[in-house]
């Protein structure tokens, strides 16, 4: 039996949720990669993988808007989010909207963590 998920719901409960002006939600992936040998100390990342390092960008209805790739694995998250940003047709934030994200970019202009130490659960939404 398959899993009904309406967007347009879900959307309304970010909303009511506190969440106005949330354009989506950003989140890094590592995929593993084979590189030069005098490469692979910049690809290893922390779990000792070969990798690269890619963000993704989604708006509300799940949609990809923006993916940047190319970053070594041992790049760290908001390293990669900096550059997105400064980038030319990178991840631009129009004033007063953010994308909700990790710890792992901190809360900088347009973009909003979660407070650390703080469990939230889905069911709450």
């Amino acid at each position: 039996m398959p899993i009904e998920f309406n967007l347009h719901d879900q959307n309304a409960k970010l909303a009511r949720g506190g969440f106005k002006g949330c354009l989506g939600a950003l989140d890094g992936t590592l995929i593993e990669v084979r590189v030069p040998d005098s490469d692979k100390g910049r690809y290893r990342n922390r779990k000792g993988q070969i990798s690269t390092n890619v963000l993704g960008l989604c708006n509300l209805e799940g949609m990809f808007t923006y993916v940047l790739s190319g970053w070594e694995g041992s790049a760290a998250d908001g390293r990669v989010l900096r550059d997105a940003v400064h980038r030319p047709a990178g991840g631009k934030v129009p004033t007063g909207n953010y994308y909700l994200c990790d710890n792992g970019y901190g809360n900088v202009e347009g973009f909003l963590t979660p407070y650390r130490g703080v469990s939230y659960h889905l069911k709450l939404f």
